[in-house]
C-alpha cells in the first residue's frame, strides 16, 4: 500500500473546508480532501456518503463512484463493508493495539471512531494514509481534521482488502506512538516495514496463494537490489522491505518492531535499541548481512540465520546475476557497478577451470561488506568473507574451480548510513574481476621452492661428477692447466681442479682478497667471499658493465675475462 504522507506545514486557509460532523447519521454527505497522486481522476477534493457506521469506524464512499454501481454491485460493497467492520472490531483492532499501542483517541475530531474514506485510486494503490489529517487546518490547510485513512474502492470487495485495511490502520497507530506521544517522526521505511508486516501478524498471509505476501514476493523477485531504507514510494520499495521484515521478525520476534515503535529513537537506532533490550547480540548491520545470504541460500542446514522460518517462504531464493567464465583458456570477467546503502547485490560466477582469482575494489572512503558463497559439486555451500584493506581492495584464490567448486557468488553491500533517509540516496562505485590462472600464490611459492631444491641437488650431482672426472684425470697423470679459465665456477662445486686453480689465483692476489689462502677444490663460503672482493676491486671491468654494484661470488664470463687478462691470456 502507498506510503504514509508526512505533509506538515503552517499556512492560511484559502480553500473551502470539508464538513465536520459531530453527530453523524447514515447517508450524510461530507466533503473530503484527497491526494490527487492516488486518486484515479487526479481530484483534490471529493464528496462522499456515509455508507456504514461501524463499531469502531465510519465508512465513507465516494459519491461519484457509488452512483455508478448497479444494485447488485452496491449490495456486494455493503457486504464487504460489513465484513471489514467485523474484522476490524474483532481482530484487527485488538490484535494491533495489543501489540503496538493505540491510535490517537478520541483524537483531533474528539470521536472514538476512525474514518475510512473509500474512493477509486490508481491500480497499484491499495490505500494510503496522510498524517496531515491529524493537524488543524490552521497548520495544514488540506487537513480533514480526522483520524482517518483511505482505501481503494476497486479493491474493497477483494480478499486483499483486510490486508490493506490493517496496513493503513497501522500507520494511524504509528503516528500516535511516535509523533503524538514521543514527539519524533519515524523514518518512512521503518513506518512502512511495520505496516507491511501486520498482514502476516494477523494471519492473512497464512493462505499464501493470492495473499499480500505473495504479491510482495513477486515484486521483490523483479527488483531484489532495491535499497530497504531509500523510500521512493515505488512497488520495489514495498517488495524488498516486506521480504526483509519477514526475515527480521522470523528470527528476532515481533517485539523488535513493537519496542522500536515505543522508543524515542527512530529508524535503525530504534531497532538496535530494541535488539539490545531483548537480549540479542546482533545489530541491524549483522542482521542485514545475514539476510543477504539467507535470501540467496535459504538453507537452515548452514545455520538458522541463513534461512526463513515462515513455511510460506521456505522456497524463496533470489536469483543472482549470472556470469560465465570460458571453460578453456584463461578467461577474464571484469565489471563495475553502483550500489546504495542497505541494498542487496548478488553476482554468481560459473565456468572456467583451474584456479579462480577473484579481485574486489570499492570506493576508497566507503566501507564495504563482501560475503561470498562457495558451492561444491555435491551441493554443499559455505559462507565466507572477503578481507578488504584500507583502500577497500581484496583478493582471494579458489583452487579446483569447476572441478571441486562449481560456483562463487559475491554479495557486496554498504551499510555506512544509519539515519536521515528522507530522499534519494547517493550511489557508490565498486568493481570486481574474476580470472582463471595456473596456480595460487602459495602454490607458486611452493613450486619455486621445489625448483630451487632441485637446482641445489643438481649442483651437488655436477660437483660429484666433476670430482670423479678429476680423479680419473689425475690417475692418468694428466696435469691440470691453470693458465686459463674457460668454465663458469660457482658456490657448491666440490673436489674440482678448476676450483683449485681459482683458489691458487685468488691466493696470489694477496691477503686483501683471500686472506685464508686455502686450496681445497671446494667452492664454499670462503672462496665465494674472496671472489666477491675480487669482483668489487675490479668493479669497473666486471660489475659495472652488468649494471651491478656488489659482487655476486659467481665466476662468469666477465670475471673469467679479468682473471685471464691478469694471467696474460
Amino acid at each position: 500500500m502507498p506510503k504514509s504522507l508526512k505533509i506538515i506545514f503552517i499556512g492560511i486557509v484559502f480553500l473551502s473546508l470539508p464538513f465536520f460532523v459531530s453527530a453523524v447519521s447514515l447517508g450524510e454527505q461530507s466533503n473530503f480532501f484527497v491526494d490527487p497522486t492516488y486518486d484515479l481522476f487526479k481530484r483534490e477534493e471529493i464528496s462522499a456518503i456515509l455508507q456504514r457506521i461501524g463499531s469502531r469506524a465510519y465508512f465513507y464512499i465516494d459519491n461519484s463512484w457509488w452512483d455508478l454501481l448497479d444494485y447488485q454491485k452496491k449490495e456486494e460493497v455493503n457486504r464487504a463493508l460489513s465484513s471489514l467492520d467485523d474484522e476490524f472490531y474483532y481482530k484487527i483492532y485488538p490484535t494491533l493495539t495489543s501489540a503496538f499501542g493505540s491510535e490517537w483517541k478520541p483524537g483531533i475530531d474528539k470521536d472514538e471512531k476512525i474514518t475510512i474514506l473509500i474512493h477509486p485510486m490508481i491500480e497499484e494503490a491499495g490505500g494510503y494514509f496522510q498524517s496531515g489529517n491529524e493537524y488543524p487546518q490552521l497548520q495544514v490547510p488540506r487537513s480533514n481534521e480526522r483520524e482517518m485513512f483511505y482505501l481503494n474502492a476497486n479493491y474493497i470487495a477483494s480478499p486483499l482488502a483486510k490486508s490493506f485495511f490493517a496496513h493503513e490502520f497501522m500507520h494511524l497507530i504509528s503516528f500516535n506512538q511516535k509523533e503524538k506521544i514521543r514527539g519524533v517522526s519515524e523514518e518512512i521505511w521503518l513506518d512502512e516495514a511495520r505496516a507491511e508486516y501486520v498482514s502476516t501478524l494477523l494471519g492473512y498471509d497464512n493462505e499464501y496463494r493470492g495473499s499480500n505476501l505473495q504479491r510482495r514476493v513477486n515484486i521483490f523477485l523483479e527488483e531484489p537490489s532495491d535499497s530497504i531504507t531509500e523510500w521512493k514510494n515505488q512497488k520495489a520499495d514495498y517488495g524488498v522491505l516486506n521480504i526483509f521484515t519477514q526475515y527480521l521478525v522470523d528470527h528476532y520476534g515481533i517485539k523488535i518492531l513493537t519496542d522500536s515503535l515505543k522508543s524515542k529513537e527512530i529508524g535503525i537506532k530504534s531497532l538496535n535499541e530494541a535488539l539490545v533490550k531483548n537480549g540479542f547480540k546482533e545489530d541491524f548491520s549483522q542482521i542485514f548481512t545475514d539476510w543477504t545470504v539467507a535470501i540467496l541460500l535459504n538453507d537452515c542446514n548452514l545455520g538458522p540465520r541463513y534461512c526463513y522460518l515462515n513455511p510460506n517462504l521456505k522456497n524463496l531464493r533470489v536469483i543472482p546475476s549470472l556470469n560465465f567464465l570460458p571453460t578453456f583458456g584463461r578467461g577474464l570477467l571484469s565489471f563495475s557497478y553502483l550500489i546504495k546503502n542497505w541494498s542487496g547485490n548478488w553476482f554468481k560466477i560459473i565456468g572456467g577451470k583451474g584456479v579462480l582469482k577473484f579481485e574486489f575494489d570499492g570506493t576508497d572512503e566507503i566501507s564495504f561488506k563482501v560475503p561470498y558463497i562457495l558451492c561444491e559439486k555435491e551441493g554443499k555451500c559455505s559462507v565466507n568473507f572477503l578481507n578488504l584493506d584500507k583502500n577497500q581492495e581484496g583478493v582471494t584464490f579458489i583452487s579446483g574451480f569447476n572441478e571441486k567448486f562449481t560456483s562463487l557468488t559475491l554479495i557486496p553491500s554498504i551499510q555506512i548510513k544509519i539515519s536521515g533517509f528522507d530522499g534519494s540516496e547517493p550511489a557508490y562505485l565498486f568493481s570486481w574481476t574474476a580470472s582463471i590462472i595456473e596456480r595460487t600464490p602459495e602454490e607458486e611459492a611452493e613450486l619455486v621452492k621445489k625448483l630451487l631444491e632441485q637446482i641445489e641437488e643438481l649442483k651437488k650431482q655436477i660437483a660429484q661428477v666433476q670430482a670423479k672426472i678429476n680423479a680419473i684425470l689425475a690417475s692418468r697423470g694428466q696435469k691440470i692447466n691453470c693458465s686459463k679459465f674457460e668454465r663458469d665456477l660457482y658456490f657448491g662445486m666440490m673436489s674440482s681442479p678448476d676450483v683449485q686453480c681459482l683458489q691458487e689465483f685468488l691466493k696470489s692476489q694477496g691477503s686483501e682478497i683471500y686472506s685464508e689462502g686455502l686450496v681445497t677444490g671446494n667452492f664454499l663460503s670462503l672462496t665465494q667471499a674472496a671472489v666477491i672482493r675480487f669482483q668489487e676491486k675490479y668493479a669497473n671491468e666486471i660489475l659495472n658493465p652488468l649494471g651491478l654494484e656488489k659482487g655476486t661470488g659467481f665466476v662468469g664470463e666477465m670475471t673469467r675475462n679479468k682473471i685471464n687478462s691478469l694471467l696474460g691470456q
